[in-house]
């Protein structure tokens, strides 16, 4: 069997050649980081959940019309995924304050915002993936005006659907990262999602869960929460407290789904 060519390794993921033209085979690793890189260690079977979390989303994704990357799922770790081009903007989607949104503005931990709010970030671990503005993207060409529209419409589908399915199971969607990438057909090049979507990392939110605990590696694993693989449609969710009893409850119908 010939050795696969590594074409990408990053913090979580390792790209290799796929076997067709224009594919790729995505492999999830069981490295954890936190702190933009600063803190690193190994999770056992992280990959694996991520690769079926991704594949659950994707595949969800996909029938409500969210154009993706994700072909199908190879096996435990690896999934074949279409080639792209990668935007180097990280979009960020917002529906409660936490970690550095309330750093930036004093907002209280677990606060609901009015409305979502979608953030971009330059990609570079270099620089910490800083936060830019459309003028930024617009300036130095990272994307197009109509790729942002597309970048920007998207987002809020997927923020909406999510939302929709974790409320179904009672877990509030804190907020979530997005990454997008060019797919070439000849001349001309469409947006879809790319990446990944799970709960791979988060902020520092101390009313939402702690970070430093969460990423003890030397501390014995605590029980997982186990949800259903079909769970029933759930009542309609109820606006979120945020009272001192709010701030304190368990992490368990939380989530966050990227780190910013």
């Amino acid at each position: 069997m010939s050795r696969r060519r590594q074409i990408y390794e990053g913090k979580a993921k390792i790209l290799y050649e796929g076997p067709e033209p224009g594919t790729l085979i995505q492999y999830f690793k069981d490295d954890a980081t936190a702190f933009n890189a600063q803190k690193r260690g190994t999770i056992s079977g992280k990959g694996v959940l991520n690769n079926r979390i991704s594949e659950y989303l994707f595949t969800l994704l996909g029938q409500v019309g969210v154009p993706t990357h994700f072909i199908r799922r190879l096996n435990m770790r690896e999934q074949l995924i279409r080639q792209v081009e990668i935007i180097p903007i990280e979009v960020v989607v917002r529906n409660v304050a936490a970690g550095t949104l309330s750093k930036r503005l004093g907002i209280e931990e677990g606060t609901p915002l009015p409305r979502a709010i979608i953030e971009y970030y330059y990609k570079d671990d270099a620089l910490g993936d800083p936060m830019i503005a459309d003028e930024h993207i617009a300036c130095f060409g990272w994307a197009s005006q109509e790729e942002m529209n597309d970048i920007a419409d998207m987002a809020v589908r997927v923020n909406d659907f999510l939302c929709g399915l974790f409320a179904a199971i009672q877990i509030r969607l804190i907020d979530f990262k997005l990454e997008f990438g060019r797919l070439w057909e000849n001349d001309y090049a469409r947006v879809i999602l790319a990446d990944e979507i799970s709960p791979d990392v988060r902020e520092e939110a101390p009313g939402i869960g702690n970070l430093l605990e969460d990423f003890n590696f030397s501390q014995p694993p605590r029980a997982p929460l186990l949800l259903p693989v079909h769970p029933e449609v759930g009542p309609a969710s109820e606006p979120v407290p945020t009272s001192s009893a709010a701030k304190s409850a368990s992490a368990a119908d939380r989530l966050q789904l990227t780190a910013s």
